[in-house]
């Protein structure tokens, strides 16, 4: 109703004021009042027949309920009877100005005012239906139907389903809740009743918005899972949006109990996979709930990663990722990194990491509330997480903690590259493969950090690693090899050690099953060529015939370490090399 209208309730004293107890006598008392005063109104003489119906029909229904004694003592029926009462009042200020030649508010207003009226008598009209509906299916204990068997007909699953739905129109609490309870089952059952429910359903939808915004917790929560299990089906998620579900779904996750929380933070998860959505949910205060969710020290680590998921998604958006920045997540996000629940510990970091991979300020946001102590930490041989968490943990340093020589500095300073050549020799390959790739970026940073990670033992196990299984460890371990080399006091370390030579110059062969990329291996001997030592080792090794090969098959290094080798001090052992 208007808000001229709301002025002139606040001027104009209801006909009866809500006393604690409604009785039906008093409420048909009200409406034979109204009928009757309304036949003296002249001025819009077919809203008020109209009006005057409704009221006739709406007093033969509360009769009907009077004697069926269909409106006991409960709380549905009594906020029923106290709504219904403030329109009798309302319908008796209309019916006062309507009367009054002094009025002059409009005609338009009038009309708009008198139709308000008459729909919410028709609201109230189906409403008193559905209460008696729900008493007689109550008293006299309906029959409920037999679950169709798995492979049942399709007519059988409809037949099914819009019994279902009738109950959860009309039945009482406890009749919806079973029925809430089924629904959940039977959708996670079968696809066809997802189709069923929504493209064959009238009002499916509508009807599950009505209960995520129901005030018993338990309707909310089962009402919370079926909509979650009707999103994981994406040609469903637009009906879903359509009929409003979103705002409900942020105010359950809210409000709602822990399980019902969990369902509606599953189903935004689904839905904010659809970009299209993210919008909608960012709109109706999802952020601020998300975060609060995060925030919670009584929220589950299952809610906690649910939620993690949805800013995920929302924070694709650059705007909405600016709002969550200015709403305080950096700081949210930090603090949970203290956690002790290693699937918390993984969601956050992938969370910060998605953020902050294209975002410089972001990126230096993050550094500065201490994230790399909470990142090293992951990395710690004794302690007991899995290797998803080092691998995450791992990519998380690289990006944050390579942004400046302090930070570099910081982190060899505490124990860092112990930790990373532990996972080197011990870890599985996609912990290895993310482990190297950090070998490879400090290689990149300067040439004393090369000569440290030689100290180290790095070449040594880099490799034993160009015989891993996975191709991609392999050649991240001779690129690696390839930055390390080069340093004067690493190549004299790694001549040192027969082995290494050998092995590279082995894994020349054009045949070797674990092959590497052959121009990695030749410059890693160009650089050993560079010193005599190295000259010596490689015409030592016993597979110049693999180098041989390379360079009669025209490959450019592989003719340039010959040239180097072909010197005056080495020319005669190179030729018996070559005769044997």
């Amino acid at each position: 109703m208007s808000s001229e209208m709301r002025e002139d309730q606040k001027e104009a004293a209801p006909i009866y004021q809500l006393p604690e107890e409604i009785s039906l006598q008093r409420a048909s008392e009200l409406i034979n009042s109204l009928i009757s005063s309304s036949y003296s109104i002249l001025s819009f003489p077919a809203k008020w027949q109209l009006i005057r119906d409704k009221l006739e029909q709406l007093n033969s229904n509360l009769t009907v309920a009077a004697d069926g004694n269909f409106l006991s003592a409960n709380s549905e029926p009594t906020a029923f009877l106290k709504s219904m009462i403030t329109v009798l009042n309302d319908i008796q200020m209309l019916a006062d100005q309507c009367s009054d030649e002094t009025y002059s508010r409009g005609k338009l207003l009038m009309r708009s005012n008198l139709d308000a009226v008459s729909s919410r008598l028709e609201i109230h009209m189906k409403h008193l239906t559905q209460i008696c509906a729900s008493a007689i299916l109550s008293q006299s204990q309906a029959i409920v139907l037999t679950r169709p068997a798995v492979g049942a007909s399709r007519e059988d699953m409809r037949f099914y389903m819009k019994d279902l739905f009738s109950r959860l129109r009309i039945g009482d609490l406890d009749m919806r809740a079973q029925a809430l309870a089924i629904l959940n089952e039977i959708l996670r059952q079968d696809e066809k009743y997802v189709r069923i429910v929504v493209l064959e359903t009238a009002d499916s939808i509508s009807l599950l918005v009505k209960f995520l915004e129901f005030g018993d917790v338990g309707t909310q929560e089962k009402a919370a899972g079926a909509v979650s299990v009707i999103a994981s089906f994406d040609s469903y998620k637009g009906a879903l949006v359509t009929g409003g579900v979103i705002p409900p779904l942020i105010r359950t996750l809210e409000m709602g109990n822990e399980a019902g929380k969990e369902g509606a933070a599953r189903a935004l998860r689904k839905l904010t996979e659809n970009s299209d959505n993210v919008w909608s949910v960012s709109a109706h205060g999802g952020v601020t709930v998300l975060l609060k969710v995060c925030d919670n020290a009584d929220s589950s680590s299952e809610l906690i990663v649910l939620a993690c998921n949805i800013l995920r998604d929302l924070s694709s958006v650059e705007e909405i990722k600016k709002f969550m920045v200015e709403q305080g997540a950096v700081s949210v996000f930090t603090k949970l990194l203290k956690s002790k629940e290693e699937v918390v510990l993984i969601h956050v970091i992938e969370l910060l990491y998605a953020m902050a991979l294209e975002d410089d300020s972001l990126r230096q946001m993050v550094v500065g509330e201490g994230v790399n102590g909470s990142l090293v930490r992951l990395l710690d041989p004794n302690s007991p997480y899995s290797m998803k968490a080092r691998e995450v943990a791992f990519r998380a340093i690289e990006l944050f903690c390579f942004t400046s020589t302090s930070l570099i500095k910081a982190l060899m300073g505490c124990g860092f590259l112990n930790r990373v050549l532990f996972f080197l020799k011990n870890g599985e390959i996609s912990t290895q493969e993310s482990g190297l790739k950090v070998v490879s970026h400090l290689c990149e940073t300067s040439e004393e950090t090369k000569k440290v990670m030689g100290d180290a033992g790095f070449m040594t196990e880099l490799v034993k690693l160009l015989e891993a299984k996975s191709f991609e460890v392999r050649e991240l371990a001779a690129e690696a090899l390839c930055s390390m080399v080069p340093a004067q006091r690493n190549r004299r370390r790694f001549i040192q050690d027969d082995h290494n030579v050998k092995q590279i110059m082995r894994l020349l062969d054009p045949d070797e099953e674990k092959s590497v990329t052959k121009k990695l291996l030749l410059s890693v001997l160009i650089s050993l060529a560079d010193s005599s030592s190295g000259r010596r080792k490689i015409l030592a090794s016993g597979y110049m015939n693999h180098l041989e090969k390379l360079a009669e098959a025209d490959v450019l290094e592989a003719k340039k370490i010959i040239k180097k080798l072909s010197g005056n001090r080495f020319r005669s052992i190179l030729s018996k090399i070559w005769s044997m």
